[in-house]
């Protein structure tokens, strides 16, 4: 998929996300690279599992009106990665949907624990 298009199905996504959501949702830039920086090469031959999407940022349960500004919250999404563990585009839309979601959890503070039971 081109990143163009990619770009266009995250936007649909943050979109179609419900509103009580989205108005809580604060400074926080949505991304998209391939892979991450230090993802081992599939040659290396060690077994590794995708990320496919990272929040970068302070939760909104930890900020305080005393914190320094640090610019803003931001979530990366691997495009390749998620699209190595799909296999058509409907596939595609559906895990870009769940990689947000999962991250914007993070967002809002919780863990992974939490956001299994989600």
């Amino acid at each position: 998929m081109k990143r163009e298009h990619f770009v266009k199905v995250v936007e649909e996504t943050l979109d179609s996300l419900p509103q009580e959501f989205r108005s809580r949702i604060r400074n926080v830039a949505v991304l998209v690279e391939d892979v991450p920086p230090h993802q081992p090469s599939p040659r290396s031959g060690r077994p590794t599992r995708l990320l496919l999407g990272l929040f970068h940022g302070v939760p909104t349960t930890k900020k305080s009106i005393f914190d320094l500004p640090t610019g803003p919250d931001h979530i990366v999404l691997y495009q390749k990665n998620i699209e190595a563990v799909c296999s058509s585009e409907a596939e595609v839309r559906k895990q870009i949907r769940l990689t947000v979601i999962h991250e914007l959890g993070h967002y809002f503070g919780m863990d992974e624990n939490q956001l299994k039971d989600v």
